[in-house]
């Protein structure tokens, strides 16, 4: 059985990476807004002062003639208001006389009733090429006439200049942006890459392919390896006690059950008591079954997915190979090896038993062949299979098999605990363990995950 993986909140990069995001997006965006009315106020007031100045010196400038025909002394200093539709113009008028108007101003006029007071006022109005910002004021003729002064520049002129510095100013920024945000990324990822290595050390421990945490840590990092380290150790500890344990157990209630036995067989041969010694005989044989039965539960349990354990193929089976061909002279046993060396995240010893109850069962029943195979697939699972010519099992069979104490034959040596113990030792193990007859005999098959197999 698989362990639940741990509720995640999502990726820590990932946050980092969103709140720098968030502060560059709000700093750039307050730097961009605060830039662009800045200058948009910075510039207007230069246009406004520009055009006060025009418009004051076109007033120093007006002359009128002896019939009272407005004229200027000498041409405005800024050359624009001599070419033709240039977005910069002026005006003088006087009542009763020609309408005074600059080079540029080949079409349209001015309104003049921005001009009406000796204080210059603006205002926007419609000019010859589109609406302007429009300057005027009064001056008062040698005779008391009042002329209008208007002087006005194309609107236009100004939001290109604040359209042209907004591009500017957006284009550096979105660089500054970037690179701001890069540094980011790379800062993030060189200060998160200690706990990616440690995510890969705790990786390859669970995999098997370490029996411990190994690397450098920063110091903030260091107690957390080191207290998982020792975790990983106490462990291996633990597991080598439980086995004591279990052994030691064994042999303490082997040698009270051998006492009762060897009581219950002489009163039996005595004949005082036949159906008692029977009985005494039949529960001694029930309690050593149970005792043997979860003696080995509990040591494949003990030894269940500790982490840092592995176990080496085909290097774990050969010598249980030359067991069993001592054991079972008569049965032949094939091997076929992985092309390369496998390492499983399992206990080895739990395996070793394990392969040891299949090979074992398997010579018990064969009728001369018994099969080993290890395969690791594409996608990386590594299956077992052992394969016996004997007679095979029904469905019926098939499906007690693995009951406590089930003999199909009371001919054949054992105590119906095999195929119990073999199937329990794959729940601890995470295998998935299959049985399957054919008219060829029994095959068992055992289907370990892909992630807990690593080529070595």
């Amino acid at each position: 059985m698989t362990a639940a993986a741990p509720n995640s909140s999502g990726s820590l990069r990932l946050r980092f990476i969103l709140a720098i995001t968030l502060w560059v997006a709000l700093g750039i965006g307050g730097i961009w807004f605060t830039a662009t009315s800045v200058f948009a106020s910075h510039i207007e007031d230069m246009y406004h002062e520009e055009l006060e100045v025009h418009v004051r010196e076109l007033a120093r400038l007006t002359q009128l003639d002896g019939d009272g025909a407005p004229h200027l002394s000498r041409p405005l200093s800024d050359p624009r208001y001599e070419e033709p539709l240039s977005g910069f113009y002026w005006q003088v008028s006087v009542a009763g006389q020609p309408v005074l108007r600059s080079e540029s101003m080949t079409r349209g006029a001015l309104e003049e009733h921005v001009a009406h007071s000796p204080e210059v006022a603006h205002e926007i109005e419609d000019g010859p090429t589109g609406p302007t910002i429009t300057y005027g004021m009064i001056e008062n003729g040698p005779q008391g006439q009042v002329i209008h002064v208007v002087i006005a520049t194309d609107k236009s002129e100004l939001d290109e200049d604040i359209a042209a510095f907004n591009r500017d100013l957006s284009l550096w920024l979105a660089t500054l942006a970037a690179l701001l945000l890069a540094t980011g990324v790379a800062v993030i990822s060189f200060g998160l890459r200690p706990l990616t290595r440690l995510g890969e050390a705790i990786a390859a421990v669970r995999e098997a392919r370490a029996e411990r945490l190994e690397g450098r840590y920063p110091s903030e990092i260091a107690p957390l390896v080191s207290d998982l380290n020792a975790y990983i150790g106490s462990n291996q500890d633990i597991v080598a006690r439980a086995r004591v344990q279990a052994g030691n157990l064994a042999h303490s209630l082997r040698t009270p059950l051998a006492v009762i036995t060897d009581e219950a067989e002489r009163l039996e041969e005595s004949g005082c008591s036949p159906a008692s010694a029977d009985l005494l005989l039949q529960q001694v044989g029930a309690m050593q079954t149970q005792i043997d039965y979860q003696l080995a539960r509990t040591r494949s349990a003990a030894g269940k997915r500790t982490p840092g354990q592995r176990a080496v193929l085909p290097e774990l089976v050969e010598p249980i190979l030359k067991a069993m061909r001592r054991l079972h002279p008569e049965t032949q046993y094939d091997f076929a090896p992985p092309a390369d060396p496998l390492v499983l995240a399992a206990d080895p010893v739990n395996l070793a038993e394990l392969l040891s109850i299949l090979l074992d069962n398997a010579g018990k029943w064969a009728s001369g062949r018994v099969t080993l195979a290890v395969l690791r697939a594409p996608a990386g699972q590594v299956t077992i299979t052992i394969a016996d010519d004997g007679p095979g099992m029904t469905e019926e069979q098939i499906r007690r098999a693995c009951e406590i104490g089930t003999r199909f034959d009371a001919s054949v040596p054992g105590a119906g605990l095999g195929l119990a113990i073999a199937r329990d030792i794959c729940t601890e193990l995470d295998c998935h363990f299959d049985i399957s007859s054919s008219a060829e005999g029994l095959t068992v098959r055992l289907d370990f995950a892909g992630p807990a197999a690593e080529r070595l």
